[in-house]
Order: C-alpha cells, then sequence, then structure tokens
C-alpha cells in the first residue's frame, strides 16, 4: 500500500508533502547546491538540518522529516532560548566553512546580500525552527546561498527576538543582546550589526514592494499581509541603532 502524502504548510513553495518519515519537495536549479550542502553539514556533525535523501521516482527531492514542534510566535522565546538559537546560527556557520557547492551559481537566494563570505539558511525564523529531540532544527533550506553573518544575524535576530514597533525597545534591546551573546559575535562586529538590523528589514520590505508591482508570486500574495509590517519594522529598527548597540556593548 503506497504512503499517504500529506501537504505541508507553507508561505512560499507549494507541493511540499510528507511521505512517513521523509519530506518531498519540487526540485529546481538550486536542489543540487542545497542537496550538497545538507549532506556536507550531516558529515561534519552539525544537527541543526534535517539530511538529504535523495529523490523519489517522480524526481522530487526527498530529506528526512524532522519530528517536533515547529518554533512559537516571533518575540515570544525565552532569553535562555534565545541564546541556544544564537548559538545554532553560530555552529551552522562554523560548519559551512570549507563546503564548496557543486555549481557556484546555483542557489535561489530571493534578496541579495551584502556580501558573500560563507553560505546561509536566509530564512532563518520561528516558521523554519522545530524544537526536535535532538535540539533545534532549521527547515526549508530553497533559499540557502552565499551570504555573510551579519547579514544572517540580523534577519533572525529581528525574526526571532520579535524586535517590531509595538514592543517597548527596551524588551527588543535585552532580547537582541540575548540571541547575539548566544552567537557568541565578537565586540568589534556588534555596532555594525546594529546598523544592519534596519536594512536587512527594509530589504525584505523591497522585496515584497517589487513582487507586488511587478505580479511576481508569492511576494505579491505576501505583500497585502505582510508589506505594511516590514515597513514599519525597518523605520522602527533604524530609528533605535543607537539603543540596540548600547544594548550590544
Amino acid at each position: 500500500m503506497p504512503l499517504t502524502e500529506q501537504p505541508l504548510p507553507g508561505n512560499v513553495t507549494t507541493g511540499v508533502v510528507r511521505v512517513g518519515d521523509t519530506v518531498r519537495r519540487p526540485v529546481g536549479p538550486w536542489t543540487d547546491n542545497v542537496d550538497a550542502l545538507l549532506a556536507h553539514l550531516h558529515a561534519v556533525g552539525f544537527t541543526g538540518a534535517p539530511r538529504p535523501l535523495g529523490r523519489d521516482a517522480g524526481g522530487r527531492q526527498v530529506l528526512e522529516y524532522v519530528p517536533g514542534e515547529c518554533g512559537p510566535e516571533a518575540g515570544t522565546y525565552p532569553l535562555a532560548e534565545l541564546a541556544s538559537i544564537g548559538r545554532l546560527l553560530a555552529d551552522l556557520h562554523d560548519a559551512v566553512v570549507g563546503f564548496v557547492p557543486p555549481e557556484p551559481a546555483g542557489w535561489r537566494v530571493a534578496i541579495a546580500p551584502d556580501g558573500a563570505d560563507l553560505v546561509c539558511h536566509h530564512d532563518a525564523a520561528p516558521w523554519n525552527l522545530v524544537r526536535a529531540d535532538r535540539g533545534w532544527v532549521l527547515i526549508d533550506w530553497d533559499g540557502a546561498g552565499p551570504g555573510t553573518r551579519r547579514w544572517e544575524l540580523a534577519y533572525a535576530a529581528q525574526a526571532m527576538a520579535g524586535m517590531r514597533p509595538d514592543r517597548p525597545v527596551a524588551e527588543s534591546a535585552r532580547r537582541l543582546r540575548a540571541l547575539v551573546d548566544g552567537y557568541g559575535l565578537a565586540g568589534a562586529d556588534r555596532p555594525a550589526l546594529a546598523a544592519t538590523l534596519g536594512r536587512r528589514a527594509r530589504a525584505m520590505y523591497a522585496l515584497l514592494r517589487d513582487g507586488a508591482r511587478d505580479g511576481v508570486q508569492p511576494w505579491a500574495r505576501i505583500f497585502t499581509v505582510d508589506g505594511p509590517y516590514w515597513r514599519s519594522t525597518a523605520a522602527h529598527l533604524d530609528a533605535h541603532v543607537e539603543d540596540w548597540a548600547r544594548a550590544l556593548e
């Protein structure tokens, strides 16, 4: 009897299903690189990503299904968990050192990063974080590709810590500090991170705005719901750069 295909929720990629202990995803020009990256992470002992399992009879990407609890709403993690998420990102960035993709241009990075020092996940956010028996696991690697530690950390900090206009600045600053301390970011790099928070959020707004203007999905659809949030969040983050920098001292 064939295994049942259970559709999995997602705001960007469609056609993702669970089949038994596996996840099946549509493939694209980036999939071989993603598989190579995940195989590398598994080989070096990084447990915060699913294992790649090849292709199925329909040519779909096959990945390990990681059972566990999806991350809570952005901004609700306790400080200790924010620190552990920061450590996860640091472990990821350390683990990708030395990784060479089979096809350097074969990635699907939606937002141009501020550099290309290493391969990043590019969507380390609560909706892609699973609390599994083996610890935190990041899922949905389709958008992985070249980036920088600072660019990835700026997005993850804003998303995981819930740094938004309706939260007191002092509380956001404490939560930012917890994640960055967990990451172990060097002191000399912290002022630049504080200044990058708003730029990274504005880049997300620009992606959605331009997608809506040009009719590009799924960005046009997401813009109608999240566009105002990203615009106001970018302005808020820029308005309080000194507060973020002071918290990170």
